[in-house]
């Protein structure tokens, strides 16, 4: 079984966020950039165990970015990827990250692609589902376990107001979360193999994006806790009405 596992950077969540240009960029000095937790913890690190089981036999990492993508994608190699795929492109538009992926993805054979269920920067949980109809694959999302017999996938994933469990036979995309899997430190040995890796650099291709970033804006700071007393309830009203606006 031959795995892709998609691999995007994300600001650390320690991150200052301020911004540039008119608002229309993320201001990136002096931000530290790691791997998508979502990506590394849970779709990466099954990967791996799945290898260890025997199950898989290559996991292939790709991101879609320019070199400042790089050592996040050799931590990625550390924790035991075999090989690393980035597509030479600069882009916030989830079609064409997803295209970009998919079109290297038909180059390929693979009988698992992994996601993150999404990024923590942006929050869309759209690339997965992208790839699968782009691909003309099944399309699992939100799973929390996963297990494979053969050419067969079981998983359980999250939904409203509880869980189910569904199978499919490869192959198949997955976008992954919390309880996939347990987070992993890489080893001095994975840190000094990752420079050895494979990381092929692949020229984009020609796709349109269909969507850009108009501006950011943060959100309206907290004002003070103003303290009423317990018999004013005219004025929690009021207050609840006039300035909270929630009533």
């Amino acid at each position: 079984m031959k795995i892709l596992v998609c691999i995007t950077k994300a600001p650390d969540t320690t991150t200052k966020v301020a911004f540039t240009d008119n608002n229309s960029k993320l201001n990136e000095a002096g931000v530290q950039w790691i791997i998508n937790p979502y990506d590394e913890w849970f779709a990466l690190v099954r990967a791996l165990e799945l290898k260890e089981a025997g199950i898989a036999t290559a996991i292939h990492l790709i991101t879609v970015g320019k070199t400042d993508t790089e050592p996040v994608i050799r931590k990625a190699l550390a924790l035991g990827g075999d090989e690393a795929i980035r597509i030479e492109a600069d882009s916030n538009d989830s079609f064409y990250i997803a295209s970009q992926i998919a079109e290297y993805a038909k180059t390929q054979v693979y009988d698992m692609i992994l996601t993150g269920k999404e990024s923590i920067d942006y929050g869309n949980a759209s690339i997965g589902a992208m790839v699968a109809e782009l691909l003309d694959l099944p399309f699992i999302s939100h799973v929390t376990k996963l297990d494979v017999a053969g050419n067969t996938v079981t998983v359980n994933r999250e939904i409203e107001g509880g869980e189910e469990t569904d199978s499919c036979t490869t192959p198949v995309v997955i976008s992954c979360q919390k309880g996939m899997a347990e987070a992993r430190i890489p080893n001095m040995r994975g840190i000094m193999a990752a420079r050895t890796k494979p990381l092929n650099v692949v020229a984009a291709k020609d796709i349109s994006e269909l969507t850009s970033i108009v501006s950011y804006e943060l959100r309206a700071q907290k004002t003070g806790v103003k303290m009423i007393d317990g018999d004013n309830m005219d004025e929690l009203v009021r207050l609840l009405h006039e300035e909270a606006k929630v009533i």
